[in-house]
């Protein structure tokens, strides 16, 4: 491999005019398709095999014409202090405002007059109206949602207080200013890292026309294979972290091989022939972590998943190709003054080692006190994890300031917090011999097991289905809420074997339980597939047992620690105002396997891009120790500024208005920082100190069956030596020391 990305990196280099155009064309095509692109949808919310879909499922076959999927509204209203929303002059704004709602837009399916749907609380001082539509949240004009938004303008200039929750007021999620701030953060350490702002500057703009093609591609497609809105954001996300990470390893390679004294076509090659190696294992990591989210079988994660692993395919097509080619039009200005001085000084025998050095020569002198404070520091930070909850966040997530969550809170104090989740049980009572019966009898049994209110059985035209709206007495997503689902469906099966009709339990609070079930099942399988092929992969790259298996161990160990910080600051709320966190509660179902898909992938990267340098120097002839000295040497700054930029990129992403988007940004920054600086940079060399030679052993017949791929470029190394030193080359004999990773 590293032969032919050697070809690949001098190829590119000498036609760095054709390669850039064919990517600034491939970027204009894939920005034509998103500027001429339908306008998305949002992405159908479905969960095959779940209780909940087979319910909705059936909705709409025998319910027609009922938009199961349509978006929906409450207008919510609290009359002044002293008054009702029964008094006369409340009434007529309130009964007027529905007849606006109905002739506001031909999108609307219905509106409920709440005088007539008994929508009035108790002791008169709200109400609400339930609007339908025909289409879901994101296929509403800006017509309908002007007229949702206006029709409870004239009622508050009365008095009355009118909040609006539901869907239908679903916008995009921004991401605000925080993100250009981790750009910035960046690029600042990209300068440090380099001392120069055309070597800095390289990284961020070859990676931006990564993310460039890939979003654009995702958003040109979103409307044929049904993306949702957050697959574009997650997608730039990664896509931005990894891809300036990779550019970074190879312009850093390059700066390298020049400070040897090699021709630029020539350095290039050897960058993108060594460094490439790393780049492109470490890419196929995250590409399986994340093409591994279709083993959960849900399509809306699987898309996710799939068009956030295309984007990173982009992102290493793009550090083996159109970053050396940038590389070329650089010309010698790659290398600052300063840093031509810092890289003559280091490779000089007395040069001053510099931090990478110092720190792996204390860990090799105290290997057992590293480990220990690593472990047990993490240890620590991952206690809260055993209390993680998983549920999926609704409008009482809402920050306080958003008419969704004032609407939210007032439905909960006018008539409790469970008409926040009504259940929607559904009786399929075809093969009952009297379904008026069976339905009644399911009403019966549900309201006995103490909800707040059970709406009598409405039935669908061919009277073999029945729908019964139930109101919890707790939140949607309390555990009373969960165990209510959980005994309905127990009665169900008794129903069933007396009456025949089958009682399935949907709605959106039902959906979400699914979902978090389905999620804590498919985690196992899941990890022991994605931990699976990466440790086959690993192996191949490091031609040993233990270090791929300390890799995973190691991984894991981070993971659990970030689920722990996770749970403290969401769940429990501890720093949760310094993250913009107003309401706790429990943790979105898809964020810790989707942080696992993630994290595990970049994790690898920091494993690769640091233990092939130190397996380079072992197969060299280096003792063990001083591979680990060595890798440190050349990899450690390299790999602390990948990592600073990930957990910049990815900090940057708490300032989202949308919830998930902010649990998985601050998920996956805090996983980075806890993986790289203490797991990658101090449990890692700790335990390769402490295995010695015993972390290179690979079963000979193992080491047979494998094949070799090459990574530490011996092939490579020992075909340039044996060539004759070519004119670019310049004969200086500085192959002998190829890798520097």
């Amino acid at each position: 491999m590293a032969t032919f990305l050697y070809k690949l990196g001098r190829l590119t280099f000498r036609r760095r005019r054709y390669v850039a155009l064919i990517w600034v064309a491939l970027l204009a095509l894939a920005g034509f398709g998103a500027a001429s692109a339908s306008t998305a949808a949002s992405s159908s919310f479905s969960i095959p095999g779940t209780e909940a879909q087979r319910a909705f499922d059936l909705l709409e076959q025998r319910f027609p014409g009922s938009n199961a999927d349509g978006a929906t509204a409450r207008v919510v209203f609290k009359a002044p202090e002293g008054e009702k929303v029964t008094d006369a002059e409340n009434k007529g704004e309130i009964t007027g405002i529905v007849k606006e709602l109905r002739s506001g837009s031909d999108q609307v399916a219905g509106v409920a007059d709440p005088f007539e749907a008994k929508a009035v609380s108790e002791d008169g001082s709200t109400a609400y109206i339930s609007v339908s539509y025909k289409v879901n949240s994101m296929e509403l004009t800006d017509e309908t949602r002007d007229a949702l938004e206006g029709a409870g303008k004239d009622a508050q200039s009365s008095g009355m207080k009118v909040e609006i929750g539901g869907d239908a007021l679903q916008v995009m999620p921004h991401t605000g200013t925080a993100e250009i701030i981790g750009v910035a953060i960046a690029a600042v350490v990209l300068v440090i890292t380099f001392g120069s702002l055309i070597a800095a500057g390289l990284p961020l703009v070859t990676a931006l026309v990564g993310v460039g093609i890939g979003v654009s591609t995702i958003t040109a497609l979103a409307s044929v294979m049904d993306l949702g809105s957050t697959t574009s954001i997650l997608a730039m996300m990664i896509g931005l972290a990894v891809g300036i990470d990779y550019a970074l390893f190879i312009v850093s390679r390059y700066r390298a091989e020049l400070a040897e004294g090699r021709e630029r076509e020539e350095a290039a090659g050897r960058a993108v022939g060594t460094a490439g190696s790393a780049v492109v294992f470490a890419g196929l990591t995250v590409v399986i972590a994340l093409a591994g989210l279709a083993v959960v079988n849900i399509p809306m994660l699987t898309k996710m998943g799939l068009a956030a692993a295309g984007t990173v395919s982009i992102a290493v097509l793009i550090a083996l190709t159109l970053v050396p080619a940038a590389l070329g039009f650089a010309g010698k200005r790659i290398m600052g003054r300063k840093a031509r001085k810092a890289a003559e000084a280091e490779n000089r025998p007395e040069a001053k080692p510099n931090m990478g050095t110092r720190w792996a020569r204390f860990v090799l002198r105290k290997p057992v006190w590293v480990m220990l404070v690593g472990v047990l520091g993490l240890g620590i930070v991952a206690v809260p994890a055993a209390s993680l909850e998983m549920g999926l966040p609704d409008d009482g997530a809402q920050p306080k300031s958003t008419t969704q969550r004032q609407a939210y809170d007032t439905l909960s104090d006018g008539f409790g917090p469970g008409f926040n989740g009504p259940l929607l049980v559904v009786v399929d009572a075809k093969n009952s011999s009297d379904p008026k019966a069976a339905a009644d009898q399911v009403a019966k049994k549900v309201e006995s097991l103490g909800v707040a209110a059970v709406v009598p059985p409405a039935f669908n035209k061919a009277g073999d289905a029945a729908t019964i709206t139930v109101i919890p007495k707790d939140r949607p997503s309390s555990h009373a809420t969960e165990e209510v689902v959980h005994d309905i469906r127990d009665a169900g099966k008794d129903i069933k074997a007396d009456t025949g009709a089958e009682v399935l339990v949907t709605g959106a609070t039902a959906m979400n339980i699914d979902f978090s079930q389905k999620m804590n099942d498919a985690l196992l399988p899941y990890l022991a597939l994605v931990v699976g092929l990466a440790f086959l992969l690993l192996m191949l790259v490091f031609r040993s047992i233990l270090v791929p298996l300390k890799a995973a161990l190691g991984f894991l160990l981070s993971v659990v620690a970030a689920l722990g910080a996770v749970v403290a600051v969401f769940q429990w709320g501890w720093l949760g105002s310094l993250f913009g966190v107003e309401q706790t509660g429990p943790i979105m179902s898809m964020m810790p396997i989707f942080m696992v898909g993630v994290v595990f992938g970049l994790a690898m990267d920091y494993e690769v891009f640091l233990v092939t340098r130190m397996r380079e120097a072992y197969v060299h002839g280096e003792s063990p120790g001083q591979a680990i000295v060595t890798g440190f040497k050349h990899g450690a700054r390299v790999v602390t500024a990948a990592a600073v930029i990930m957990i910049a990129v990815f900090s940057g992403f708490i300032g989202s208005s949308e919830q998930m988007i902010k649990m998985i940004g601050f998920s996956l920054a805090i996983a980075v920082l806890f993986d790289a600086f203490v797991v990658r940079m101090a449990i890692v060399p700790a335990v390769l100190a402490l295995l010695g030679r015993k972390a290179w052993w690979l079963p000979r017949w193992l080491d047979r069956a494998l094949p070799n791929v090459d990574v530490e470029g011996e092939k490579l190394q020992k075909q340039l030596t044996d060539e004759p030193a070519d004119a670019e080359g310049g004969g200086d004999g500085g192959e002998r020391e190829l890798v520097r990773v």
